[in-house]
């Protein structure tokens, strides 16, 4: 089990980014969240499997997206985190 904690800026509130984290999040079969900081940053914490929680990281911060991502990501900052045992679904709010 890999988890992640990223923090993505730039135009990422107010677009979908975190529904659409949420949908690829699922697709993936992933656990987490992904939510609004008040800076304007979006935060994802996803685990699962290695190679999806890897997916998920890359699509997450593409330039140029190929999946259709809403807004764009400037910038962004990754940490290796330990997963949370239980964690079960995704959810965006």
């Amino acid at each position: 089990m890999l988890a992640l904690q990223l923090t993505v800026s730039g135009r990422v509130q107010g677009v979908g980014f975190r529904w659409w984290a949420q949908g690829v999040a699922r697709q993936l079969g992933l656990a987490g969240r992904a939510r609004n900081l008040p800076d304007g940053r979006v935060e994802i914490l996803a685990q699962g499997d290695p190679d999806p929680v890897r997916t998920m990281l890359r699509l997450a911060v593409e330039v140029p997206t190929t999946t259709s991502r809403p807004g764009w990501v400037d910038d962004y900052e990754l940490h290796w985190v330990e997963p949370t045992p239980g964690r079960l679904g995704f959810f965006a709010g």
